[in-house]
């Protein structure tokens, strides 16, 4: 029997400060002589990145945030000893700095509806038995004993569940195919390959919850009738393949997987597959590729994977996200699943919101939530004197939603019109100081590197466009690269092979739907509005609103601003590397991006006070130095 603890100290954050904060408190509850009456969980994540490390104290729920080492002595001495809150280590609110002691009252967690991570941050990840006392298998109890397959399946297709990977295909008609499909050797396989950067909600899935993917697959490969299946975990990831590694072990020291589970005379067993490392693999058939081991690349989809897919075996591949919803669905019927989201998404989706909000972190929110709640009430919004911009979706391969459309709802059909996908969950906010153009030039320097380069539309098309983007953000950009731009991507989304290709040009074809005139300034007047492509910029400071406080000059990195108290400062153009720390500090609006060759003309005819000495000499240094540049080169 498991010792009985009066009390449970939940710890997330795994990948943050944890090691010292869980050996600190193991310590000190050693040293108070609590090591029999408290236990302390290292959780999965529970996705407030920007207040983390968390803990949770069971059963009273205290909720604490931002938790060092440091804090450890009084935390113990406060609520394990003397049953009190510690005020100081509770999450405020920043209006009216309210204090909250349980994480549900927070509006980070308030907005969110968590099916597919309920687990996460509650549960031991590394215990089987806690899993199985929150629910855990009874759904596979349920599809084994009371259900057929087809009836499992018409579950499925019942509560309008779609794949969380990105394409969003109907998951009950997947299985459906893979079922009927002619052939005795079937395969089950959850994608965990997860690429995009900055997206992090299959790792903590896997992590936190791995049990709830194990019974979802389970009980998919009761309706296919398979009998073997494989979990593709990113390399990168070594504590998810550790988890869903234990998990599995442990699932068959149960009985729920292996041979004859549950008595019922069902065989099935998992193998996990560590990632090849690159980015296609997420593709599924290059991911079946690399499981079969050879080279991750992909192959024409006239032949779907549900007839000849693994090994050419009918395959029902999913994301582990989307087989982590099924036990819920069997569990608590379609009809309740069904009645989450919209009419065409159902259910919610977990999403890494990230970029320039208060709250970034993981969420999971129900589908058709609009935009502007999840980044205002559920991200806290852009941080101070910052505006949104737009919010990119999808991943790399996503679009760039403009600031006026985000009462856009979220779902497949919305972000579709918008020009951007759902994709496997990565949401990024975009503040105003970011450049639509040097944007999509990072997407696509990222989609260069990860393509496969199998096919031509997608290995030539990306680097072509590219090419074009680099020019226009280097001030090498002419007429017509906008037109060759657009007809390019438009080409490479349609002749490409695979999804990589397909929806690489999304970023570019967004940005010039929603911010053409962004393309236009950068080739037509040499300008950069934002201050990032640097070499279409320059910062200067005007003297009838540089009141001389100071603040600028101790922010420059490259001692570049001089001037005295109380009078007008000056930027020395050539020692100032355009980072915008002077831009991002003045709180007047005295600091200015300009184009590059109007400096002088803005410092000396624009500012209202004439000429300054200073900034003639220094725009004659700048001017010397690029002389002495042109000869070098």
């Amino acid at each position: 029997m498991a010792d009985l603890y009066r009390a449970d100290i939940l710890v997330s954050c795994r990948h943050g400060r944890t090691p010292e904060l869980v050996s600190a408190l193991k310590e000190e509850i050693a040293r108070r002589g609590l090591a029999e009456e408290v236990r302390v969980v290292e959780t999965g994540c529970r996705g407030f990145c920007s207040m983390g490390p968390v803990l949770t104290v069971q059963p009273e729920g205290y909720f604490y945030t931002n938790v060092g080492p440091a804090d450890v002595p009084e935390l113990v001495e406060e609520t394990l000893v003397k049953g009190r809150f510690v005020q100081r280590l509770a999450y405020k609110e920043p209006a009216g700095r309210k204090t909250v002691t349980r994480y549900d009252e927070i509006p980070f967690y308030g907005k969110q509806m968590r099916i597919v991570l309920r687990n996460c941050g509650q549960i031991d990840p590394q215990s089987i038995d806690e899993y199985i006392a929150v629910g855990g298998y009874e759904a596979l109890g349920k599809a084994l004993t009371t259900m057929t397959p087809d009836q499992v399946i018409g579950e499925i297709k019942k509560s309008g569940l779609r794949g969380r990977g990105g394409a969003g295909y109907y998951t009950g008609r997947k299985s459906e195919s893979t079922r009927k499909a002619e052939g005795d050797v079937k395969y089950i396989i959850a994608n965990g390959d997860e690429g995009d950067p900055g997206a992090f909600m299959d790792r903590a899935l896997m992590e936190g919850d791995p049990h709830s993917v194990i019974e979802g697959m389970i009980i998919g490969a009761h309706a296919i009738g398979s009998h073997e299946g494989f979990i593709y975990v990113r390399d990168e990831y070594p504590l998810a393949v550790e988890n869903l590694g234990l998990a599995c072990q442990q699932a068959r020291e149960y009985g729920l997987l292996g041979r004859d589970i549950l008595g019922t005379g069902f065989d099935f067993d998992i193998r996990i597959v560590r990632g090849a490392g690159a980015f296609v693999c997420g593709e599924s058939s290059a991911l079946m590729a690399s499981i079969e081991g050879k080279m991750g690349e992909p192959r024409s989809k006239h032949v779907h994977a549900t007839d000849r897919g693994l090994w050419d075996c009918p395959s029902c591949l999913n994301n582990v996200e989307t087989w982590a919803n099924v036990p819920q669905i069997i569990l608590k019927g379609a009809e309740w699943f069904a009645a989450i989201g919209t009419k065409g998404s159902k259910g919610t989706k977990a999403f890494c919101l990230v970029g320039k909000v208060r709250n970034p972190g993981l969420i999971e929110v129900p589908m058709g939530m609009s935009l502007k709640a999840i980044v205002n009430d559920i991200g806290g919004g852009p941080p101070k004197f910052r505006k949104i911009k737009a919010v990119q979706t999808g991943g790399p391969s996503g679009g760039c939603i403009p600031a006026d459309k985000l009462d856009l709802p979220v779902d497949y059909e919305s972000l579709a019109e918008a020009g951007s996908m759902m994709g496997s969950g990565g949401m990024i906010v975009l503040d105003d100081r970011t450049c639509m153009v040097d944007i999509s030039r990072y997407f696509l320097e990222f989609l260069k590197e990860e393509s496969c380069g199998k096919c031509s539309p997608c290995r030539e098309g990306i680097k072509r466009m590219l090419e074009i983007l680099v020019d226009i953000t280097t001030g090498k950009g002419k007429p017509g690269d906008i037109e060759r731009l657009e007809s390019l991507a438009k080409t490479v989304q349609i002749a490409s092979l695979c999804g990589l290709g397909k929806s690489a040009p999304n970023p570019v074809l967004s940005t010039l739907r929603y911010f053409r005139e962004e393309y236009e300034k950068h080739i037509n007047e040499n300008f950069c509005p934002s201050g990032a492509c640097r070499e279409l910029t320059a910062y200067v400071i005007l003297d009838d609103k540089c009141k001389g406080c100071g603040l600028c000059i101790k922010a420059c990195p490259q001692e570049g601003i001089t001037g005295t108290l109380k009078q007008p400062h000056v930027i020395d153009q050539v020692k100032c590397i355009k980072c915008g720390a002077c831009f991002e500090i003045c709180r007047l609006d005295a600091v200015k991006i300009v184009p590059k060759g109007a400096v002088a003309a803005v410092q000396i005819g624009g500012n209202g006070h004439g000429g300054n000495e200073q900034r003639m000499a220094a725009d004659k240094r700048m001017a010397t130095a690029g002389k002495a540049k042109e000869r070098a080169v």
